[in-house]
């Protein structure tokens, strides 16, 4: 049987495999790659977990895409994983997604209808510059901020209520 091939089918034509609770072992064989050994059998290797909604659904629905980039399983809800299991996959996310975290805001500027916030994060110091304010901060769940600075660049603020108040006064205005 040729890897990612379920009952002969490959490819999306296969039936969605959803995956819960202790029903397989993640494996993980790079920084951003898994292989799957469910305990009924099946192997699927070298599948990539990707969030299918990035912005808002962190540990649910994680898909798993083969080389080919098709969907082979989909992870239902982290949480319903043994722990282990969910920190393989945690780590591969992690890596993919790499978002420095904005721990301090120190300044803030606006010039030639650029925006620039000066900050500190948990990759050091950085100035996000952002040409469309409305565009490029969001509010999710009512306290995380996500930043998409002009170079395409990503950033968050995972809990705006554990900012100083410094850099609270700073983000309020765009919020």
């Amino acid at each position: 049987m040729e890897e990612n091939e379920i009952n002969g089918i490959t490819g999306p034509e296969r039936d969605r495999i959803y995956i819960e609770g202790d029903e397989a072992h993640f494996e993980r064989t790079d920084i951003t790659s898994v292989d799957v050994h469910f305990f009924d059998g099946r192997v699927l290797c070298g599948l990539e977990p990707r969030r299918l909604f990035p912005m808002t659904g962190e540990t649910r629905y994680i898909t798993l895409l083969d080389e080919n980039g098709d969907e082979a399983a989909i992870i239902r809800n982290l949480a319903s994983l043994p722990e282990r299991e969910r920190e393989t996959v945690s780590a591969c996310l992690d890596e993919y997604y790499h978002i420095p975290r904005i721990e301090r805001i120190t300044g803030r500027s606006e010039k030639f209808g650029v925006t620039r916030f000066f900050c500190e994060t948990d990759r050091g110091p950085c100035t996000i510059e952002l040409r469309n304010i409305v565009h490029q901060i969001k509010l999710t769940y009512g306290i995380r901020v996500l930043f998409h600075d002009n170079d395409d660049n990503r950033y968050e603020i995972p809990d705006i209520r554990r900012l100083d108040r410094k850099s609270r006064a700073l983000l309020d205005d765009y919020l």
